[in-house]
């Protein structure tokens, strides 16, 4: 049995991303088998247990993750173009009023805070900003299990092996896509449910048969709906919510 390194193995466990997991360790908060570890680099068996210290345990319980209604217009990560990214929407005013956690909106919350996943520009729905590593990891690592629902209105025909093409068979760049759920919403929109996240993916299967996309929203994501969120407006996710 071969040893890993052990910010690579916290990881793995979901205790968090592999650079929180650094930070833990050179802070001394972090127990392999009981006994502390705080130097970078060092390696362990998968077989060992490994914890995180209440000083750990702490700051991810501080660490929040915001949950907004993109518009169509923003980018979901970095300024590009001229466009504003999604960040830009969060502050004490587009704050949902029926928002029911108890957190108080701060300044420190933008800290680390960054989008876990994508939604194009033209595309708005639900979007995850988080500071948490352990649920970014859970959104976009590339094991992740967690689909996501979208509402995609369409114009043109589809015909029955166009829609069994649509939910399996079709390729991006030579690749073949993973399975995908779609079925008809009403008569000019469609219901995708998929568990990977290509640049444009959906825009472009239906391309692939057709079909011209006018209108993309996102409304799930694992177990989080976006549900009554207004276009614009966030919520913090809440502590019995889970992806």
């Amino acid at each position: 049995m071969e040893k890993i390194r052990l910010s690579k193995r916290m990881s793995e466990l979901g205790l968090c991303s592999r650079r929180e997991a650094d930070g833990y360790i050179e802070k001394g908060w972090v127990e392999v088998d009981g006994e502390t570890v705080s130097e970078l680099g060092t390696k362990v068996y998968p077989t060992q247990q490994v914890t995180l210290r209440t000083p750990a345990q702490n700051t991810q319980q501080q660490r929040v993750t915001i949950l907004l209604n993109k518009p169509v217009g923003y980018v979901s990560g970095q300024a590009e173009h001229g466009y504003k990214p999604a960040i830009a929407l969060i502050d004490e005013n587009t704050r949902w009023a029926e928002d029911p956690s108890p957190l108080r909106f701060h300044r420190s919350q933008f800290i680390g805070l960054a989008p876990a996943g994508r939604l194009d520009i033209d595309s708005q729905g639900l979007l995850v900003l988080t500071q948490d590593g352990r649920v970014a990891k859970q959104l976009v690592g590339e094991d992740s299990q967690i689909d996501k629902e979208y509402l995609v209105r369409v114009q043109g025909k589809l015909d029955d092996s166009g829609l069994a093409l649509l939910n399996r068979g079709l390729k991006l760049d030579g690749v073949y896509l993973k399975p995908a759920k779609v079925t008809w919403q009403n008569e000019d929109q469609l219901r995708f449910v998929l568990r990977e996240g290509k640049k444009r993916q959906i825009r472009r299967m239906c391309e692939l048969v057709g079909l011209k996309v006018t209108g993309l929203k996102r409304v799930r994501i694992g177990k989080v709906k976006l549900g009554k969120l207004p276009v614009g407006q966030w919520r913090y996710l809440g502590p019995e919510e889970n992806f």
